[in-house]
């Protein structure tokens, strides 16, 4: 199978990193053939009717892009995740998250999984083909908010984040102060995240061109999964390499 990523490290310090802050970025990881697959396909994806809400292009993408469907069972994708969550991993969702210019950009949000129990992951995997600036459709953290595991997080600025959420609280390793940070990255950066890191968007500038990105999730099975986007066809469906992964439990 073609090079996914570059060579690239991935060990227990940057594993220590994404613990401590809840996501890791990889600069310029993907390859230029990645990058140039991606493109078109996402491109497809932004193409394509969004006429069914319950059944989004965007939201199932693999679905949608035999490409994209191809990347699920990766080989260098699934030793990445395997280094996260360990071996027992199961597939999750795709979802293009294009941005046009002039898009508005995300609210402050976090995602649920298995709350209560720390010993059950749920990390992301975004593909930021073209990447970003820090002040158009760059992605914000809160460094440390993962391990409250909220998934209740929720606000439509950064003040209102900073004067509600965020208020009084601290990393709890480090005991600093919570703050938001704003990444910039450049093209083929690949975004690791844990699902109850609190993150937003800003908003793409008018003139800019569309942020291409997809995002690949992945978990350990044990419980149910409100963000588990697959069709029961799909769901049964024989993909290279991810003959396993597929299955709820």
């Amino acid at each position: 199978m073609e090079a996914l990523f570059r060579p690239f490290v991935f060990g227990a310090d940057e594993r220590a990193s994404l613990d401590s802050a809840g996501h890791f970025a990889s600069p310029g990881v993907l390859t230029d053939a990645a990058c140039g697959q991606l493109t078109a396909a996402l491109a497809r994806i932004q193409a394509l009717p969004w006429d069914d809400e319950e059944y989004r292009p965007s939201r199932f993408a693999a679905e949608f892009d035999a490409y994209l469907e191809s990347l699920i069972g990766h080989p260098q994708l699934l030793d990445l995740v395997r280094r996260v969550l360990g071996p027992e991993i199961r597939y999750d969702h795709c979802v293009a998250l294009n941005r046009e210019g002039g898009n508005p950009g995300s609210n402050w949000h976090s995602h649920e999984y298995a709350d209560d129990d720390p010993a059950l992951g749920f990390v992301r995997v975004f593909f930021y083909v073209n990447g970003f600036a820090a002040d158009d459709g760059g992605l914000k953290v809160v460094p440390g908010s993962h391990l409250y595991r909220d998934p209740g997080i929720n606000a439509e600025s950064d003040a209102e984040l900073a004067q509600g959420w965020m208020a009084g609280k601290a990393h709890p390793v480090s005991g600093q102060p919570l703050a938001i940070e704003e990444l910039s990255v450049p093209k083929g950066t690949v975004v690791l995240m844990w699902t109850h890191a609190a993150h937003g968007v800003t908003p793409r500038k008018e003139e800019s061109d569309t942020r291409w990105c997809v995002v690949y999730a992945y978990r350990n099975p044990g419980r149910e999964s409100r963000a588990r986007w697959l069709s029961p066809s799909f769901e049964k469906k024989q993909i290279k390499g991810a003959e396993e992964l597929m299955s709820l439990y």
